[in-house]
C-alpha cells in the first residue's frame, strides 16, 4: 500500500478547520445592542438596569483598560427555528484564546440572574432545547474590558497593569451578538474529528492504529458534503463509529479526570476583578453540571466562595445545590492558594483552619487533600502541617516546571522535617488547564514515572489561571476517550475517589524527604519587597495582638476579646499570601493595594495592641516581650532614650534600668561592648568582626559587603534569577561618609551612605548594643535602579558542610557545596527569619526582619581555610509585570550573630522581629503560659476560636532535636487537651501536680494544646 499519510492528515485538517467547523451555527440573527460605560469602578446590576442606554453598532470599539461596559441585547427566535436547539453567541473581540486576561462577561435575565459567562473559547449562552419559536430575548451583559498584559509574551513593560496608568483609549472591537442554531450533529462531528485526528498524530508511524484511525478518517471525508455539511454530518459520523468505538487496551494508563478553574486570586488584575471572575466561572460550572450529569468539579480557596456569597447570592445558591448533588467538590480546605514558601507556620497553619472551617460550616464537607497546583515550591513542614490540619493527600504540578533537574516521582510519599509522610501526587499531564487534548494524553502517558508499580494518575480539566473552567467540549473529549483504543482511559471522578485508589494500589509508593524545591521562579523570595515587609509585618503583629488580649481577656474584668477583629486581618493577610501577591509576581495594581492594605493592617493591629495593655491598668510604664525567650536588651523610652531592661518570655518588666554586662564603646570606627570588636572600615563595609567570647576573628573577608547585579533573567522577569546574574556585578565601595551617630554606654552606631546607579541611595547603621553580640544593620535604601538585584554578603571564617534557613515551625538544612545537579540548581533558596551556619563548636547566624531569598556558598582560600559565603538578597528592580516593581524606598534590618547555635539564631529571629513594646500599664500579670525545656519553642497564644474561653497554646520543637519539657499557665489550669489545628481534640494531656502539662516533642513535632481554664 502507498503511503498517503501526508496528504490524509492535511485532507482532514482543512475540512476540519475550514468546513466543519464553520458549519457549527446553522442559522444566526443578530442581537439589538445598547450600550453604557459604567464610570469607574464596577457598578451593582440595579445600577445598571435603571442607566440610559444607548445604541451600540457592531465593529465598534469599546471599553477603556479595566472599565465596565454593559450591553442590553434584545432579539426573537424566528418561528421557523421551532424544534432546534437554540443559543445566543457573544463575541465582544476576543484577543487569542485565553480566556483569562481579556474581555470577559457575565450574561444576565433581566431580573437580575446571572446565567452565564462569555469568553473566547466559551461564547454562547443556551437559550431553547428545543424552541418553541418567538421567543423573546433579552440580556444584560456585564463586559469587562480588562488588558492583555501577555501580549508581548511577556518581553515588553506596559502601563496597563495599574488603572492609574492604563490611560483610556478602548482595547476592543466589538464583532458580533447573535442568537443562532446549534447543529449538533455538526457540533459532534467536529468533536470525533478532533479527537480522532490528535490521537492519530500522536501515535507513532508504525503504529497498525494510527494507519487506522487515518484511512477512517479519509473514507468518512469523502461522504462529507461541500455544499451541506449539515445534512451529511450523520452519515460521516456513522463513518467514524467503528475507529471511535474500539476498547482501550487493557493495560491503557487511567487518567482520572477532575474540572477545574485555576483562578488566581489577584496576578494581572486586581482583586477586584478576582471578584467578578469567581461569578463568571462558578457560573458557567453550574450551568455545566446541569448539562452533564458525570461531570465533577474540584474548586479551592475559600476566599473565592466568600466573594461569591456575598457578592452574587444566586451564583451561590447554584454552587451549594452542586455539592448536594455530588458535582462540586470543594477541595485544598485553604482560604487561598497561598505561597509555599513565605507565608510563617502559623500563617500557613490559619489557611488551614479558616479554609476548612468554611466548608464544613457551609457545606458539611472537611477536605481531605491540599490542593496547590502552582506554587512556586513547597516547604518541608507541609507534611505535618497539613496532616494536622486532618488532610490525607497533596496535590501539585508546579514541580513539572523544574529547569535543570526532572522531579523522579509522580506518585509518593512526601515526609517533612519531623518525619510526618503524606500521599502526594503531580499530574504527569504536566498542566492544571488539561483540556484532553491528543498530546495532554500522549504526554501524561510519556511522563509518567510510576510504571510498573501504579498506573494512574489525575487530570485537572478546564481553563485556568484567570478562570474559565471546563468547558462543553472538554466534557465531550472526555467522553470519547473514556474507553479509546490507543489512547489512555479518561474517568472523571472526585480528587478523593482518585487518591483512594491511587494509594490502595501504589502503598509502597516512594519517599520523597525535604522540600520540594522548584528550580524556577526564585526571584519571588525578593521581588516586591515592600509586600513581603508588608506580610512579615502583618505576621507579628498578629502573634503580638492576640497574645496580649489573651492576657487581657485573663486578667482585665471587662474587656472582651476582638474575635471578629482579629478574624477579619487574618483572613486579609491570608488573601495577600496567595502565590502571585506575596511572591510579587503581579500587575502594580496589585502590590500598590497590598501595601494600602497592610498599612491598614498595622494600625488596626496596633490599636487592638494598645487596647489589650491598657486593659491591664494604667499608672506606669512597662515593656512587654511578645517573643517565647526571655530577653534582656536596650530598648527605648518614649523620648528616645537608650534603657537596658530583662523581660521574661510572653511577660513584661518595669521600665527599669538593668545593670548591662558591659558598657559599650566606640573608638574611632570600632564598636566593643565586650562581646563583639566591630571594625567599619573607611569603604563603609565591615572590615572585622571579632568574637571577644570565642576569641576569633568571624570575617574572611569584607563583611555586608554591598553587590550590585545585572538581572536579566531569561524569562518570567518578576519571578525569575538565573544563575547567570552573577557573572556582572559592581561591588558598592564608595561610601559617601562613615560617621560615628551614637555613643552611649548602652548604643554605639555608625552610619554609612553611599550613592549608587541611577540615583539610588543607601545609608546604612551598623549598631552595637550593651549585652548583645548581635551586630544591626538597619538600612534604607532609596532605589531608582532597573534589572538589577542588590545583595549583603557575610564572607565568614567556617567551613560549613550544609546551611540552616528558618522555615515553618523548624529550619531545613541545605548542603553548600555543589555536588550534584540538584545541588547546583539551589543557586538561590529561601528561609525566613534567619540563615545559619557552622563547624563543631561555632557558629554564626545572619537576622532578618523582612528579607527570605539568599544564596549561601563555600570555597576554600589560599591559605587553606574555607569561607562560607551568606548573601541575603536586599531588593529587585525587575520591570515586568509590573515597570516600576521595587522602586522608591525601602527600609529594613538585618544582622550578625556570631558564636550563635541554632537555639541562638530562633531566638534572635523572633527578638528583630518582635520588638520589646514601651507602653502605659500598671498591670504585672503572669505570662499566659511558660514553658521550660530546651527547644520547646511558643509559636501562638489566643482564645479557643468557638468562645469557650479556653486558651490555646501552639508550640513547637525548634533545635531539630528531642525536647522534654513542661507548659505551665499564668492562670488556673482546670485541664489540658491535644488538638488538631482547628481546635478539635484528640487527646487528654496530662497534667501535673503542680498544675502543668509535662511534654515530650519529637524534633520538629508541633503541638496545640488547649487549656481549660479553673
Amino acid at each position: 500500500m502507498h503511503d498517503e499519510s501526508r496528504r490524509i492528515e492535511e485532507r482532514v485538517q482543512r475540512l476540519h478547520d475550514q468546513r466543519i467547523k464553520s458549519a457549527i451555527y446553522a442559522a444566526t440573527v443578530p442581537f439589538e445592542v445598547e450600550a453604557w460605560q459604567a464610570p469607574g469602578e464596577p457598578v451593582p446590576f440595579e445600577e445598571a438596569a435603571a442607566a440610559s442606554y444607548a445604541p451600540f453598532a457592531m465593529g465598534t470599539p469599546w471599553g477603556p483598560p479595566w472599565g465596565t461596559t454593559w450591553f442590553r441585547m434584545r432579539g426573537q427566535v424566528p418561528e421557523e427555528w421551532a424544534g432546534r436547539r437554540v443559543e445566543a453567541v457573544i463575541d465582544l473581540g476576543f484577543v487569542g484564546d485565553w480566556p483569562g486576561n481579556q474581555a470577559e462577561a457575565l450574561v444576565h435575565l433581566t431580573d437580575g440572574t446571572p446565567l452565564k459567562a462569555v469568553n473566547p473559547l466559551n461564547q454562547y449562552v443556551a437559550i431553547a432545547d428545543p424552541a418553541t419559536g418567538g421567543e423573546t430575548v433579552e440580556y444584560l451583559v456585564e463586559a469587562a474590558s480588562n488588558p492583555d498584559i501577555l501580549a508581548d509574551n511577556f518581553s515588553k513593560t506596559t502601563p496597563l497593569g495599574d488603572i492609574l496608568t492604563a490611560g483610556d483609549k478602548p482595547l476592543y472591537t466589538f464583532r458580533g451578538a447573535d442568537i443562532a442554531i446549534l447543529d449538533e450533529e455538526v457540533w459532534h462531528l467536529d468533536l470525533d474529528v478532533q479527537v480522532l485526528r490528535e490521537l492519530m498524530l500522536e501515535l507513532g508511524e508504525h503504529d497498525p492504529r494510527r494507519h487506522e484511525i487515518a484511512h477512517a478518517l479519509d473514507r468518512a471525508m469523502d461522504l462529507l458534503d461541500l455544499d451541506d455539511v449539515s445534512g451529511s454530518a450523520p452519515a460521516v459520523r456513522e463513518a467514524l463509529k467503528p475507529v471511535l468505538s474500539k476498547p482501550a487496551h487493557a493495560s491503557a494508563h487511567t487518567i482520572s479526570g477532575v474540572g477545574h478553574a485555576h483562578i488566581d486570586s489577584a496576578w494581572l488584575w486586581p482583586i477586584r476583578e478576582t471578584k467578578r471572575k469567581t461569578s463568571r466561572t462558578f457560573s458557567n460550572v453550574t450551568s455545566l453540571a446541569d448539562e452533564y450529569d458525570d461531570f465533577i468539579f474540584a474548586c479551592s480557596q475559600a476566599q473565592q466562595y466568600e466573594w461569591v456569597r456575598d457578592n452574587y447570592p444566586k451564583v451561590w445558591a447554584r454552587i451549594q445545590e452542586s455539592v448536594k448533588n455530588g458535582q462540586w467538590a470543594p477541595v485544598g480546605g485553604m482560604w487561598v492558594e497561598s505561597d509555599g514558601n513565605l507565608p510563617g507556620g502559623e500563617a500557613v497553619a490559619r489557611q488551614f483552619i479558616h479554609g476548612k472551617r468554611f466548608f464544613i460550616e457551609h457545606f458539611g464537607i472537611e477536605t481531605k487533600g491540599v490542593w496547590l497546583p502552582d506554587s512556586f515550591g513547597y516547604n518541608a513542614a507541609y507534611p505535618q502541617i497539613a496532616k494536622l490540619a486532618g488532610n490525607e493527600w497533596f496535590l501539585t504540578q508546579k514541580i513539572s516546571w523544574n529547569q535543570t533537574n526532572r522531579f523522579p516521582h509522580h506518585t509518593f510519599w512526601w515526609e517533612g522535617i519531623d518525619g510526618t509522610r503524606i500521599f502526594t501526587h503531580f499530574p504527569p499531564v504536566d498542566t492544571y488547564n488539561a483540556r484532553f487534548s491528543g498530546e495532554e494524553m500522549s504526554r501524561a502517558v510519556r511522563n509518567y514515572q510510576e510504571k510498573g508499580g501504579a498506573s494512574r494518575s489525575l487530570a485537572p480539566f478546564g481553563w485556568g489561571d484567570g478562570g474559565g473552567g471546563p468547558t462543553r467540549e472538554i466534557m465531550e473529549r472526555a467522553r470519547r476517550l473514556a474507553d479509546l483504543e490507543g489512547s489512555a482511559k479518561v474517568v472523571v471522578e472526585h480528587p478523593d475517589e482518585f487518591f483512594a485508589k491511587a494509594r490502595e494500589e501504589y502503598p509502597d509508593a516512594p519517599v520523597w524527604v525535604g522540600e520540594l524545591y522548584l528550580e524556577l521562579h526564585r526571584a519571588t523570595y525578593t521581588s516586591q519587597a515592600r509586600t513581603k515587609q508588608g506580610n512579615r509585618r502583618s505576621e507579628h503583629l498578629l502573634r503580638e495582638a492576640e497574645l496580649w488580649a489573651t492576657t487581657a481577656a485573663l486578667h482585665a474584668p471587662g474587656y472582651t476579646y476582638p474575635y471578629e477583629k482579629l478574624d477579619r486581618l487574618w483572613k486579609t493577610v491570608l488573601l495577600h499570601q496567595f502565590h502571585d501577591i506575596l511572591p510579587g509576581s503581579s500587575i502594580a495594581w496589585v502590590h500598590r493595594e497590598a501595601e494600602a492594605e497592610y498599612a491598614r493592617v498595622a494600625r488596626e493591629l496596633q490599636a487592638l495592641t494598645a487596647e489589650a495593655l491598657t486593659a491591664l491598668g494604667a499608672g506606669g510604664t512597662r515593656v512587654f516581650n511578645t517573643s517565647p525567650y526571655d530577653r534582656a536588651e536596650v530598648v527605648r523610652t518614649a523620648d528616645g532614650a537608650p534603657v537596658y531592661v530583662e523581660v521574661p518570655a510572653s511577660g513584661s518588666a518595669p521600665l527599669a534600668d538593668a545593670e548591662p554586662p558591659q558598657p559599650v564603646t566606640v573608638s574611632g570606627r570600632v564598636l566593643d561592648n565586650g562581646l563583639v570588636r566591630v571594625e567599619v572600615a573607611e569603604d563603609g563595609t565591615l572590615s572585622s568582626v571579632r568574637d571577644l567570647r570565642a576569641n576569633r576573628e568571624v570575617l574572611a573577608d569584607q563583611g555586608n559587603l554591598l553587590r550590585l547585579h545585572t538581572d536579566l533573567p531569561n524569562y518570567w522577569d518578576a519571578w525569575d534569577i538565573d544563575k547567570h546574574y552573577k557573572n556582572r556585578y559592581t561591588d558598592l565601595l564608595d561610601a559617601s561618609s562613615v560617621t560615628v551617630v551614637e555613643q552611649d554606654p548602652l548604643v554605639g552606631a555608625i552610619r554609612v551612605e553611599r550613592d549608587f546607579g541611577k540615583g539610588s541611595k543607601i545609608t546604612q547603621t551598623v549598631t552595637v548594643r550593651a549585652g548583645s553580640p548581635r551586630i544591626d544593620i538597619e538600612t534604607d535604601i532609596d532605589w531608582h535602579e532597573t534589572e538589577k538585584i542588590l545583595k549583603a554578603a557575610f564572607p565568614v571564617d567556617i567551613r560549613a558542610p550544609h546551611s540552616s534557613a528558618e522555615i515553618q515551625f523548624g529550619h531545613i538544612q541545605r548542603p553548600t557545596h555543589t555536588n550534584t545537579s540538584w545541588e547546583a540548581a539551589r543557586f538561590e533558596v529561601s528561609g525566613h527569619r534567619w540563615v545559619h551556619i557552622g563547624e563543631p563548636g561555632y557558629g554564626v547566624a545572619v537576622i532578618n526582619d523582612s528579607t527570605y531569598g539568599h544564596d549561601v556558598s563555600r570555597t576554600v582560600r589560599e591559605d587553606g581555610g574555607t569561607t562560607t559565603t551568606v548573601r541575603l538578597s536586599l531588593v529587585r528592580a525587575p520591570r515586568i509585570p509590573d515597570p516600576e516593581a521595587d522602586q522608591g524606598r525601602h527600609r529594613f534590618t538585618y544582622a550578625l550573630l556570631p558564636g550563635a547555635t541554632i537555639e541562638d539564631a530562633v531566638a534572635e529571629g523572633y527578638a528583630l522581629n518582635l520588638p520589646l513594646r514601651v507602653a502605659d500599664a500598671a498591670g504585672a500579670p503572669a505570662p499566659v503560659v511558660s514553658t521550660e525545656g530546651d527547644g520547646v519553642t511558643v509559636e501562638a497564644v489566643k482564645l479557643a476560636d468557638d468562645a469557650s474561653g479556653d486558651v490555646v497554646v501552639r508550640l513547637y520543637e525548634s533545635r531539630g532535636g528531642r525536647a522534654r519539657g513542661v507548659l505551665r499557665t499564668g492562670f488556673p489550669l482546670a485541664g489540658a487537651q491535644i488538638t488538631d489545628l482547628l481546635e478539635r481534640p484528640l487527646e487528654e494531656a496530662p497534667v501535673d501536680g503542680d498544675g502543668a502539662v509535662p511534654m515530650e516533642l519529637r524534633p520538629f513535632q508541633i503541638l496545640t494544646l488547649r487549656l481549660r481554664r479553673g
